[in-house]
């Protein structure tokens, strides 16, 4: 199984070109299930979540040919898949792939919109939370479909189509808001969906819908209104640029210091995470490239900040977030809002002489002067990250195990991060 190796102490300098974004790509692979015919999705990033997406879709039927995937090609402009979902072959989802990754769940809307019926493995928990489908299954059954659970799988059925219907969701979820986008826009008439989250990704899948065929109003806010369509076309659309791996950047750059230029970001994508650097005492600046973060001799702020649905503070930079402040002057709050249990990071980041306090959802973190490398291990995608960040500025060596939830989500990592002047490989076995 990989590590990645760290030898902390090398200020970041140069540029990172940002790739694009996982939570957009997903979804948006998925809605290709919607239409007979070629959705073209460039700037897709190469990673294990993708692969393993483009393995569950196939399983219904879908053909996907992939460029920008061969030795020599560029892989800063990302990957450019055409889905073909001509003629799906199975509309089941079954659990050994699904229970793989969460976000498989969600062709479960396309499926029983465009072919009145799905059969779909329930997900089940997860390592940061159990995140129930609860709320995607009542998306459907407002639009009709017919709901039942039998042998931990979901049965959706609507053999006369979907039909357009007001949701509204008690909690925001980005998950449940992509499903009824994704069902709406095969529905007939209109939809009203409120407490719509209000991520940039969703508004990325919406703009793909709209030019699949849906009319879509208000994505990117709390109130949508979609507009189905009997058919959906082909489209063409450039996946968004990442904003969770912008703002992990950002904070590696911060925690070690240096003038890193982070090539492709949108600060609006981001903005509430920026703010809360700055204040805590990295340089933000934008430039024609993108993104410009520095940080040179200045001591680190502490900061006190809630994880919220967007434009809050991400959820997804927390355990980053909390890295940086390990090395603060002072004595920082970090209270977790959106999942239960996503501190898993903290006893692996008191092995490099963090000083951490948890108290339910609010950890205190108490600066130190040093951390130290030590062997530790990722529990999760970001919290793997934040592990890395942490020994960028550790002295000595940090061996991070169990870095496949690494590749799930950041693409060459290590090599964005060396080619930049940290000293960081990966090792293998």
């Amino acid at each position: 199984m990989d590590r990645i190796r760290v030898l902390g102490g090398r200020p970041l300098r140069g540029s990172i070109a940002i790739s694009g974004a996982k939570n957009a790509a997903l979804p948006l692979m998925i809605a290709s299930l919607l239409s007979e015919e070629t959705l073209v999705l460039d700037n897709v990033p190469r990673l294990a979540d993708v692969a393993q997406l483009q393995h569950i879709l196939g399983n219904h039927g879908v053909d996907i040919m992939v460029s920008g995937k061969r030795v020599g090609d560029n892989e800063n402009a990302g990957q450019t898949l055409q889905l073909s979902a001509k003629n799906i072959v199975d509309t089941t989802a079954p659990y050994h792939l699904v229970s793989k990754m969460r976000a498989s769940f969600w062709v479960i809307g396309p499926l029983v919109a465009r072919m009145g019926e799905a059969k779909v493995s329930m997900p089940g928990g997860c390592a940061i939370g159990t995140r129930p489908v609860d709320f995607h299954l009542d998306a459907l059954r407002a639009l009709g479909a017919e709901i039942d659970i039998e042998q931990g799988y979901v049965l959706a059925r609507a053999p006369r189509g979907l039909k357009g219907a007001r949701i509204t969701f008690p909690k925001v979820s980005v998950g449940a808001t992509h499903t009824a986008l994704m069902a709406a826009s095969l529905a007939y008439g209109e939809t009203l969906i409120e407490n719509a989250a209000c991520e940039p990704e969703v508004a990325d899948v919406a703009a793909c819908l709209e030019k699949m065929g849906a009319q879509i109003e208000g994505a990117g806010t709390a109130t949508v209104r979609v507009q189905g369509a009997k058919k959906l076309r082909g489209a063409r659309h450039a996946v968004l640029p990442d904003r969770i791996e912008t703002g992990t950047y950002a904070i590696a750059v911060a925690m070690a210091g240096g003038d890193v230029v982070l090539a492709g970001a949108r600060p609006e994508l981001l903005q509430s995470a920026l703010d809360i650097l700055k204040q805590a005492g990295a340089e933000i600046g934008v430039t024609n490239e993108g993104i410009r973060v520095k940080r040179d001799g200045t001591g680190l702020a502490p900061i006190e900040v809630e994880t919220a649905p967007f434009p809050g503070f991400p959820t997804d930079l927390q355990a980053q977030l909390m890295a940086l402040m390990t090395r603060a002057r002072g004595t920082s709050k970090i209270v977790e809002t959106i999942f239960e249990n996503r501190f898993m990071h903290v006893q692996e980041l008191a092995r490099l002489g963090a000083r951490i306090h948890l108290n339910g959802d609010t950890a205190t973190i108490e600066g130190v002067e040093r951390l130290k490398g030590a062997p530790v291990m990722a529990t999760d995608l970001r919290a793997s990250v934040s592990l890395v960040i942490a020994g960028l500025a550790s002295e000595g060596e940090t061996m991070v195990h169990r870095v496949y939830h690494l590749d799930r989500g950041f693409e060459r990592l290590e090599q964005k991060l060396a080619q930049c002047g940290a000293a960081i490989e990966r090792v293998a076995g």
